[in-house]
């Protein structure tokens, strides 16, 4: 699945396009080194397909890789975190 990132001064969002429906998960920079995850959009047409877990993934990733960490207020990413304790090292 390819994600994208679209990065702005104050935030952005990683975006999936599949099967000719597009996924996000938008995300608010409040300084360098800390994001708020604040909502997950799915299609119905991908639900159950593992969109929105391969969009979590990728965000926590990317903060690892950036070196910043999350705050999830999206109620999606917040249930994601709960179920992988692996992702406290990123995840306030």
């Amino acid at each position: 699945m390819d994600i994208r990132n679209e990065d702005g001064a104050s935030g952005g969002r990683y975006t999936a396009e599949v099967e000719g429906h597009e996924a996000e998960m938008t995300y608010s920079r409040t300084s360098p080194k800390l994001v708020i995850i604040d909502h997950t959009a799915v299609p119905d047409a991908l639900r159950g397909k593992g969109v929105g877990q391969a969009l979590a993934f990728h965000a926590v990733e990317a903060a690892r890789g950036g070196g910043w960490k999350i705050i999830p207020l999206c109620p999606f990413f917040k249930a994601q975190a709960q179920r992988h304790p692996e992702w406290q090292d990123v995840v306030n």
